[in-house]
């Protein structure tokens, strides 16, 4: 009985064996469900689907090479949509561009862009808060004060109502917090670089349709209304700093791109 038994599993065994489905057949699936999600817009699992062709069934010579073509055929599209957005992205650019003098010195390692409307030639005399944005796309901000006494501020709250956004400190002895005076006029520039912000720029571009103000904060408060131009000036500002900042993404992305379509 137990032979009898034995012999009809190893018989169920060779039919389970030679009914299964060759490595081509599943890699042809593979191929086929790698399409199908490609048709869908699933891009990621397009490609990770042909991948394991090449993993899973290595016996399955043509079909490896029809999945090695499949993702070319990906790449490529992806390639194309990258380059299409690329324009866009480059037209954006140069229309933003406009409203900004770009400028180089020998102290600058990158290209500044400066808002025209906030050019320190014209604003040395007013108290404003300042927007900067490099060619990378990075942004920080300065709080501009000219008075007649000292301030001596560490940080600016921008507010209206009851919504409202304050950078993070610049004590007063750090290399972010100048002071100058001449005659009887002072003047304090407190620079919040490397997120020192702390939201503030942000907030000024998505509240510019609203009275916004901004309090010095030191050892006196010091207040302002910010201009229209100003606010004008952190929404273009942050939309060119997104627009430089996916400029740089998309040509790494094409580089990479290109080297896996060719």
């Amino acid at each position: 009985m137990k032979a009898t038994r034995f012999f009809l599993l190893f018989l169920l065994a060779i039919h389970f064996i030679s009914c299964g489905k060759s490595e081509k057949e599943l890699a042809t699936e593979k191929i086929q469900q790698a399409e199908q999600y490609f048709q869908q817009g699933d891009t990621l699992k397009a490609l990770q689907s042909a991948d394991s062709v090449r993993m899973l069934y290595k016996g399955a010579i043509q079909q490896i090479i029809a999945a090695d073509q499949f993702k070319r055929k990906v790449y490529g599209e992806m390639l194309y949509r990258a380059q299409d957005q690329l324009d866009t992205v480059k037209t954006e650019i140069a229309e933003l561009s406009k409203n900004f003098i770009q400028e180089k010195t020998e102290f600058d390692r990158y290209t500044q862009y400066i808002h025209k409307r906030q050019d320190f030639q014209r604003r040395w005399n007013k108290s404003f808060i300042q927007i900067y944005l490099d060619e990378r796309g990075e942004l920080y901000i300065s709080s501009n004060y000219y008075g007649d006494q000292w301030l001596n501020h560490v940080a600016i709250r921008v507010y209206d109502g009851d919504v409202q956004a304050k950078t993070d400190t610049v004590p007063v002895d750090s290399p972010l917090n100048y002071h100058s005076d001449f005659m009887n006029t002072k003047w304090e520039k407190v620079s919040y670089a490397e997120g020192k912000d702390n939201g503030v720029i942000k907030f000024i571009a998505e509240h510019a349709d609203r009275n916004l103000k901004a309090v010095f904060l030191g050892k006196r408060y010091y207040y302002i209304i910010l201009e229209d131009y100003d606010k004008q000036a952190f929404v273009q500002a942050l939309a060119l700093s997104k627009a430089l900042k996916l400029q740089t993404k998309l040509e790494k992305e094409i580089k990479n791109l290109q080297s896996k379509v060719g």
